[in-house]
């Protein structure tokens, strides 16, 4: 196993046989798999406020450590969801239009448009791998909120990558829920890696109740799940984050698996 550190604290590579993956702050992450390069929820902008419906302000506090151009070319994104500001802003907006696929919601792909598409919780899609083989991208379901979230979050889903000769990798998006997790659990552990949303983020329209995982829960998440290796994303970048990866180095300290989670 080889783990670098880039110039920034937000910004990790880790490199576990074939799978490296560099976390950008917030929910964007590089996921270099099969010959091909995915990148979730690309959050570009700089700090400012975005108003939701009904009053409530998102406020981004730290800036993307890459911008678009820095990146590189993008295969394929995997947007958990295009609703919410903290997981596709301005700029990711604009960067899809130059990204050849984008996989996300129904709902997201009708508002999207574009190379947009969607897919269902349990359903896949193929997409070809540049050495004639070809990886597999499976939609999970995520739960963005308590039970009966969906009215008020909107439809979210997660992603598991497969392909032959490579190890499976979960993106989690903005699940708050164990108990999908489970479900994930049941179809596809043990998961060699799991890019697990984080952050403890509580909104008020939801009575402070988690809408994505805490630090417990996270590490519950990847004991469920058998995850031999844990990248926290969704952890940085935005006040109403309510803990940061000192949190999660606790709670996976606390379960005995700190070992698993990659940070450094």
């Amino acid at each position: 196993m080889v783990v670098t550190v880039a110039c920034s604290s937000i910004r990790e590579v880790f490199s576990v046989q074939q799978v490296p993956i560099t976390v950008f702050g917030g929910p964007t992450v590089l996921i270099e798999y099969g010959g091909l390069r995915f990148l979730t929820d690309p959050t570009f902008d700089g700090p400012g406020d975005y108003e939701l419906p009904g009053g409530l302000v998102l406020t981004k506090t730290a800036p993307s450590p890459i911008t678009p151009d820095e990146l590189g070319p993008v295969d394929a994104v995997l947007l958990s969801h295009d609703q919410h500001a903290d997981n596709l802003d301005t700029s990711g907006r604009d960067f899809l239009a130059g990204v050849p696929l984008t996989v996300t919601t129904a709902d997201g792909a009708q508002r999207l448009g574009g190379t947009a598409r969607s897919l269902a919780p349990w359903t896949s899609m193929e997409l070809p791998r540049k050495d004639g083989g070809t990886v597999t991208v499976t939609a999970t379901p995520a739960l963005h909120g308590p039970e009966g979230a969906e009215a008020i979050a909107g439809e979210v889903i997660g992603f598991i990558l497969t392909s032959d000769g490579l190890p499976s990798v979960y993106v989690s998006g903005d699940n708050a829920s164990l108990d999908v997790v489970r479900r994930i659990a049941e179809r596809f552990a043990p998961i060699d890696t799991a890019v697990l949303f984080a952050g403890a983020p509580r909104l008020p329209v939801f009575d402070g109740a988690l809408v994505v995982l805490d630090g417990d829960g996270a590490a519950e998440a990847a004991q469920i799940l058998g995850a031999r290796r844990v990248v926290p994303a969704h952890c940085d970048s935005w006040a109403h984050f309510t803990e940061d990866r000192d949190d999660l180095v606790r709670a996976f300290t606390s379960a005995g698996i700190v070992d698993r989670l990659q940070l450094s």
